[in-house]
């Protein structure tokens, strides 16, 4: 059985939470698609628990302070600043071996009859795939047209699954477990560190043969929030949308 995280942010507390959790579990192999940082005020501590997943992804914050930020809002952007900021400071090995370990970080990984992305099958890094683009019939049919079967995503932070035949289903509505089938599934598996589906806990799923389960951790979030505000640079809203999820 394997577990599978994505959208840290920067967020320790939550990962920290969420690490428990897989342990408490008979878990062999923790996956993780992406975005280890930006956004939250531990970005150091977190990529060195990141590298400890057996497989991680690169995931647009990541790119980012690797390079150029690009398509970021304002808030986002600082962020970004900031962290690498926080990259290039203290000790100056760790430091080395962070950035190597972000740098070396792939776009996708496939296995049979499973895709691993950040965002798409079709832009592994950044394209988003909302619960109302079920109503896109194009974008959604041509996405699926690159999947063989079924693909773990992250990215919005909104948990949930895409099936071929454009619906979407909320871990609620699907009492948080949802069977690999004979048709093409997204599965989105949530944030780990900065949940937008108007739950505080954080995210994330495990695979179990052909069952995906749903998970749902609480943390500390408050201390989270104390740290964003104690850092200039990280907007006081960083902090504020964890109390509701957003």
């Amino acid at each position: 059985m394997r577990a599978i995280i994505s959208d840290i942010h920067g967020n320790l507390e939550a990962l920290q939470a969420v690490l428990a959790d897989i342990k408490s579990q008979n878990i062999t192999e923790i996956y993780c698609l992406g975005d280890i940082i930006g956004y939250g005020p531990n970005p150091c501590e977190c990529i060195d628990l990141a590298m400890s997943c057996d497989f991680c992804l690169l995931g647009n914050h990541d790119q980012g302070a690797l390079f150029d930020p690009e398509g970021f809002n304002a808030g986002a952007e600082r962020a970004i600043f900031w962290t690498r900021s926080q990259l290039e400071t203290g000790d100056r090995r760790q430091n080395e071996k962070r950035w190597d370990f972000l740098g070396e970080l792939p776009r996708m990984k496939k296995e049979p009859d499973l895709l691993f992305v950040h965002g798409s099958a079709r832009n592994p890094l950044n394209e988003y795939v909302f619960p109302d683009d079920i109503y896109n019939q194009r974008k959604m049919e041509n996405i699926f047209g690159l999947i063989e079967a079924n693909c773990f995503q992250g990215h919005t932070h909104i948990p949930g699954v895409f099936t071929e035949d454009l619906k979407f289903n909320t871990p609620e509505e699907i009492d948080f477990e949802y069977r690999l089938g004979n048709q093409k599934l997204m599965i989105n598996v949530g944030s780990v560190g900065q949940p937008r589906n108007g739950v505080p806990q954080s995210s994330y799923i495990t695979l179990d043969g052909d069952l995906v389960t749903y998970r749902r951790v609480d943390y500390d979030y408050e201390k989270t929030i104390e740290k964003i505000y104690a850092i200039p640079e990280l907007d006081n809203f960083l902090g504020d949308r964890l109390r509701d999820g957003r």
